[in-house]
């Protein structure tokens, strides 16, 4: 039997579909990110089913339990707190389990927090990386934004408003400070708003934590720097040393551009002119 990826208001209860509710009134069990934040969405809609919890903490030794009442022939919905289950959310675990024991999930689409943002951003939406919560320490983070510099679409992070400053002080340094961004604050709810500015404008607006959930969103790197930026010395280094301890050519232009998020195309030469040399 199914089982339901309910996605549910990230703010605004109105934001619910209609077969959303439907789901969610015929279920014979729903289980939630917490049930404490879920009941409250099911008593404004007049719901009554049985709650259990999936989260982080517990996810894995539930798996057994709902597997068999999919099997026993119930209908199981699975929601977040808020937003699209598994999307930075609970549930993966879940679902790949579910499609293992032969069940195919069923996506039940409404609110997702990234996507509202991106289309009320006012940068490009024709292409987009969403990259979820970003590494909480400092050096992780730091590295992982340098993976990601030359991406050509929007980056799209979820971050705590607690760690906002840092984040934006980051995106300025490892980024680029003229790097246009847009931080999204209290989507759908009362106090809902968008900043916009460059990167190292962000820093100093937002140098003490914000109230609220944010989403925060980064221009891409422009054509020109992503695609024809000089290769620096550390990177065609890797690439000869990759070279030389016999990876292919091919080979070696993907697994540098996944390491530094490179065109890969602009490492396939750099390699090819390498081997050739």
């Amino acid at each position: 039997m199914p089982l339901y990826l309910v996605f549910t208001p990230i703010g605004n209860l109105e934001d619910i579909t209609l077969r959303a509710l439907r789901v969610l009134r015929e279920a014979d069990l729903i289980a939630a990110e917490d049930t404490r934040h879920t009941g409250k969405l099911l008593a404004h809609y007049e719901i009554q089913r049985p709650l259990i919890s999936l989260h982080e903490h517990n996810e894995p030794v539930r798996l057994a339990q709902i597997l068999d009442r999919l099997r026993a022939g119930e209908h199981i919905a699975l929601v977040s707190d808020a937003g699209a289950p598994t999307i930075s959310d609970p549930g993966y675990l879940l679902v790949r389990a579910a499609i293992d024991a032969g069940f195919q999930p069923i996506p039940i689409p409404g609110p997702s927090a990234f996507l509202a943002a991106l289309t009320a951003s006012g940068l490009p939406t024709h292409r987009f990386l969403f990259l979820g919560f970003p590494p909480r320490k400092k050096q992780a983070r730091a590295q992982w934004l340098q993976r990601v510099r030359m991406e050509p679409g929007v980056l799209i992070f979820y971050e705590s408003p607690r760690r906002l400053p840092g984040l934006l002080a980051d995106i300025a340094q490892h980024v680029g400070p003229e790097r246009s961004v847009v931080v999204a604050r209290e989507l759908t709810k009362v106090h809902e708003s968008f900043w916009r500015g460059t990167a190292a404008q962000a820093v100093e607006v937002f140098a003490q934590a914000p109230k609220g959930e944010v989403v925060v969103l980064v221009e891409g790197a422009p054509a020109r720097e992503s695609s024809h930026q000089a290769l620096t010395p550390e990177v065609e280094a890797l690439l000869a040393r990759l070279l030389a301890g016999g990876t292919p050519v091919s080979e070696s232009a993907r697994l540098v551009a996944e390491a530094t998020g490179l065109p890969r195309r602009q490492l396939y030469q750099a390699a090819l002119r390498l081997f050739r040399e």
